[in-house]
Parts: structure tokens; sequence; C-alpha cells
């Protein structure tokens, strides 16, 4: 029956991805549709406000200003709102106190970054302006920030000069045309599941049992439908998706697993339609798509496999850390997903899962391109494939191309810096971290548990994820500040090393095909992208793996 569950989930995801994403298309090609006269309107008064020209185009340094600029802004707001939320409106529930420096810091880049990272726990922390405006409100404009930049990156690709676009264009519409009315629908959907949307307070109810008891409440399902739409993760409640009032059913959580894959597979094939190559476009989605089900079926197996311990005591299965409405498959696919999609949002402790579970949640974040966040997957898949087209030029003597376009020193430099600086901004913080005591009483597990719980949490930040292991007190000084250093870092180098990429070969000629020309829409090359990407991957992050989750494996009674 999991398997019948997790089977029909991914048919109705394939069955999404080309409408919608023909439609990403048409939004960002600025393309006729039904729905102009609806958006039109409102977006050319945004526009007017903003002292923004329609088309106006942005060459890449310009576009990198406009994305740093705007998000520098939003953050220090953000950090305001948080910093004086006891002074300001919308708190019913009476939360006293501002949030602490080092963790409004954490919070506002967090939420900035698209990382939605969290030392708190939102119900007994933050007022409901609080969770609006600081926590809600940057879940669009994150979002919309990395699919611009990801449309960017694709126009730079086939472009004929320094013109990507505008981006607060690509901003405004991806809010308008994509996040809001995806989220305003889903919302809809999960009030009618049972998850509270209201600017009532909390209520004080008598339980069956004569007891009383506060229930929690706000604006739970306005924030849910955008946090999965937008691949944000974070969550109203300390417990995220597994609390009953942002998950409540099996239901709900198919549609949490629908929303946070729909838009990055959905961009892969709309990037193939952009370049005019739907061919290319399938061959990455196929190197995407086959990792994660290789991912998915370790961690689904080894959910249903269990541990020698419970085995010993009768309970069949590893159920430690879930959900009962779940149970293992509905776990197990929500754990392949939001680490995939980089969200971050968590249905079950991920820290319970079994050591394989754990190690694949960590590998998915340490890849960050099996389908990734909005526009992160794809660009760093692209990255990877950049990387292949120029390993293979390497070894049949040609200058690599790639849609035309020759794979030179200068691209191959910004790609090593995107890609060399994931693995540098995990691993040297969590050695640091490991080496200092005040970050180690933290740990709640000793031995290679405990490795594992510093690791993730570093994984998480760097691959602007968000979801935590659990069994950490990162509410402290020395994570808060290192961990939210690591998701700027992560963020923003990256962003300006690929800009840099797509600045640089939209002003490259394109050079005919020849027989000699390596095709990368093919089987084969598919086959190498793969290759290289796990290579990659195993040469950085297996050490520290084969520490962690792999020695917890190994050292378990078999």
């Amino acid at each position: 029956m999991g398997f019948i569950q997790v089977a029909i989930t991914l048919i109705i995801i394939g069955l999404l991805v080309k409408p919608v994403g023909s439609y990403l298309v048409k939004v960002f090609q600025r393309e006729k549709t039904g729905l102009d006269r609806v958006f039109g309107p409102f977006e050319r008064m945004l526009y007017r406000l903003m002292g923004v020209r329609e088309d106006e185009a942005m060459g890449w340094k310009q576009y990198i200003a406009a994305v740093l600029l705007t998000n520098f802004v939003m953050m220090i707001l953000l950090y305001l709102v948080l910093r004086f939320q006891s002074f300001l409106p919308l708190n019913p529930d009476g939360i006293i106190g501002n949030m602490p420096a080092a963790q409004a810091f954490n919070t506002a880049v967090s939420f900035i970054t698209n990382t939605n990272w969290q030392s708190y726990s939102g119900e007994n922390g933050l007022s409901y302006l609080s969770q609006l405006l600081a926590i809600t409100f940057p879940m669009f404009t994150s979002a919309a920030t990395g699919f611009a930049i990801a449309i960017a990156f694709i126009r730079g690709l086939v472009g004929r000069q320094d013109n990507l676009g505008n981006f607060y264009v690509d901003i405004v519409r991806g809010i308008t045309r994509v996040f809001l009315p995806l989220s305003f629908l889903v919302a809809l959907f999960l009030v009618f599941q049972g998850i509270p949307q209201t600017f009532q307070g909390a209520v004080d109810v008598t339980t069956l049992e004569g007891a009383q008891q506060t229930i929690t409440r706000g604006l739970v399902a306005s924030l849910e439908s955008i946090k999965h739409i937008g691949t944000n993760g974070g969550g109203w409640f300390g417990t995220n998706a597994a609390h009953p009032f942002e998950n409540p059913t099996p239901l709900a959580n198919m549609v949490h697993i629908i929303c946070m894959m729909l838009l990055p597979t959905a961009l892969v094939y709309a990037f193939g339609l952009m370049i005019k190559n739907k061919k290319q476009g399938w061959a990455v989605f196929a190197a995407m798509g086959l990792i994660f089900l290789v991912m998915l079926t370790v961690v689904f197996v080894s959910e249903y496999k269990g541990v020698p311990a419970l085995d010993a005591a009768g309970l069949h299965g590893n159920m430690e850390g879930k959900e009962v409405r779940f149970g293992e498959s509905q776990s197990a696919l929500f754990t392949a997903v939001t680490t995939a999609a980089t969200t971050g949002s968590v249905n079950n402790m991920h820290e319970s899962l079994t050591p394989m579970g754990g190690l694949v949640a960590l590998s998915e974040m340490m890849l960050n391109n099996v389908f990734g966040g909005k526009g992160v997957g794809l660009l760093n898949g692209l990255l990877y494939l950049i990387l292949s087209v120029f390993i293979c030029g390497l070894m049949v003597g040609r200058t690599p191309e790639f849609l035309g376009k020759k794979i030179e020193g200068k691209e191959v430099k910004l790609a090593a810096i995107a890609l060399l600086i994931h693995p540098l901004i995990i691993l040297a913080p969590t050695a640091l971290a490991l080496a200092t005591p005040v970050a180690t009483a933290s740990i709640a597990n000793a031995g290679t548990h405990g490795l594992s719980e510093v690791l993730y949490a570093f994984t998480s930040g760097g691959a602007n994820n968000g979801s935590a292991f659990g069994g950490l007190s990162a509410n402290t000084d020395f994570y808060n500040i290192g961990i939210g250093l690591v998701m700027l870092f992560g963020r923003y180098i990256s962003i300006i090393a690929m800009l840099a990429i797509a600045g640089s070969l939209a002003v490259k000629r394109i050079v005919p095909v020849t027989t000699g020309t390596l095709r990368t829409n093919t089987p084969l090359f598919t086959g190498i992208l793969i290759m290289i990407i796990l290579v990659i991957g195993a040469l950085t992050f297996f050490p520290a793996l084969a520490l962690g989750p792999i020695a917890e494996h190994l050292a378990m009674p078999q």
C-alpha cells in the first residue's frame, strides 16, 4: 500500500511537469496568456511605483547589483521587525520580548536566502506580525529571486548580447503570476483540510479528560502554501509539517509533496523549451530524476526494514519519530522530496531516521542539484553539465561547446568557484564546531550520531534547505552566527559566479555544429553527467559521511 501511495504521488508530479513548465516559459518570456488582463494592470502599477521601465534590459553586473540591493534592504527590514516585535501590533497571544540580536540575524538571513532554518519555535517566539512580515513575506520574494536568477542564466546561455532581462520585472511576474495564484489555491484547499487561517489568538479548551489546554492558532494555511510552493521550509509551529495544524491528513501531506516538486521539476522542462532544445531539457531532467529515484529507494527500503533493536522488540519497520497518519512510506517520500527540492519542511524527525535514511537526506543536500529549490537545482545541474562538457572536451582534444558556445577557461573557473564554495562552507564550519567546546556542548548525542547532527546543520544551511536533523541545540550565538554566515555565502557567492558565467556566455558567438561536436542531449551524456555529479560529490563529502551515518550504520548489529 505504501508503494502505491508513493507511485501515485510521483505520477501526479510527472503529469504536471509539461503544462506547468510551458506556463513558466510564457510568464518569463512575456508571451500573451489569458491571464494578462488579470495581472497586467497590477504589474504596471507596481512598475510605476518602483520607477521601473518594463522593457529596460540589464547586463549581468546590473542584474547582480539589483539582486543584492533588494535582498540586502529586505534583510534589514526583516531584522528590524524581529528585533522590535514587542512594540508592534498583531500580537494576540501576547508574545513577550524581542528576538535576540544573533538569532534575529540568523532568522533574517535564513528567510531572505530561501533557507528558512529556524532556531526558534514560531508559536512561542513570534507575533502574528512577525510571522507575516518576517517569515511569510520573504517566502515569496526569496522564491521569486531564485526563479529570476535561473531564468536570467538561461537567457545568458542562448543570448547574443549581455542582456539577462530585468530583475525587477522577473521578480514581480514570478510573484504575481506564479507564486501568489498557486499559493492562494493551495491555501484554500489546506483550510478545507482543517489547517487554521485566522487572526484570532490561542484558545483555552477543556479536554475530554477534564484538563485545560491552550491551542495555538494563526495564519497557518497561507504560510504552509507558499512554504511548499516556494520550496521555503520553516513552519508556524516548532514541529513543522508533523504538527496536525500544518499537515492534518494524508491528503494534505500528498499536496505538500506535490507542491514541493511542482516548480523545480517544471523549471527543468521550461529550460528545454527556452533553449529550443527539448532533448537537452529531458537529458538534464533524466539525470536529476534517476538520482532522485535511487535516493528515494534507499530511504524507503531503509525505513521499512528498520533497525535490529526494533526488530528484537517485535516492532518491524522504523516508526520512531514518525506520525502514524503518514507511516513509513509518506514519511520516507517526504524526506527524499524535502531534501531534493531544498525545501526544509519535515513531517518526521530526521534524527530518528535509520542511518541510511539520514545518509539520503544529507547526500541530496550535499549534491544540491537533484531538482533543488527555486532555480538552485537547475543552476547547479547546469554547472555540473558545463564541467562535464569541459572534461569530455579535454578527453577528445576539442574545445568544449554547449549550445553552440565555447566553454573556455573563464567559465570553468567561475563554475569551479560556485561548485567548490558549497563543500567549503559545509565542511570547514563543521570541523570548527567539532573542535570548539562551546559548540560541542550543544550536541545531544555522542559519537557518530553527534557528528551527523553538526554536519547536517551546516549542510542544511549551505544548501539553502533549512531542515534540522534534531538533537542539536542550535540557538546559541555560535550556531546562529555561524549558520547565518554559511547561508549568506552559500546563496550569494554562487549567484554572483553563475550570473557572471551567463554574462560571459551571452556575448559569445554561436559556432556551427560539426561531426566532432559533443552532443549533450543523448542518453550517453546523461550517464556521464550523473557520473561526474556522483564522483565529485563522493570526493568532497564521502570522508565526512563515512565518519557520520555510514559509520553508524556499520556499527549496528546486522
